[in-house]
């Protein structure tokens, strides 16, 4: 271990492999209805600061499907991941408290 110049502890990991990967890494993430606690767009640079990658539609590449807390009823998002879903695809749709739990791993 090394000591940076704020006296905290940096751990420096030497193999590649040991680097612990968040579950949005390489995921492609839509999010649908207004977020309660942060704009879109904070929410956006969140999940690309995970290494996710953010989507205007959901299509068959969707992974995550965010649902805001304030929405009025199923919207046409979930509707399509619901329906992809039904079709095999592998897409989790997560409510906001969920999504605010992951980003801050």
């Amino acid at each position: 271990m090394n000591k940076n110049t704020d006296n905290t502890e940096v751990i420096f990991l030497s193999d590649p492999s040991e680097r612990l990967m968040h579950p949005f890494y390489t995921k492609k993430i839509v999010f649908t209805g207004a977020l309660s606690t942060m704009t879109r767009s904070e929410a956006a640079k969140k999940v690309r600061a995970c290494g996710g990658v953010m989507q205007g539609a959901v299509t068959q590449e969707t992974d995550f499907v965010i649902l805001g807390k304030k929405r009025r009823g199923i919207s046409t998002k979930q509707s399509k991941a619901e329906q992809l879903i039904s079709l095999g695809q592998d897409i989790q749709i997560i409510p906001e408290d969920d999504f605010i739990w992951l980003i801050s791993m």
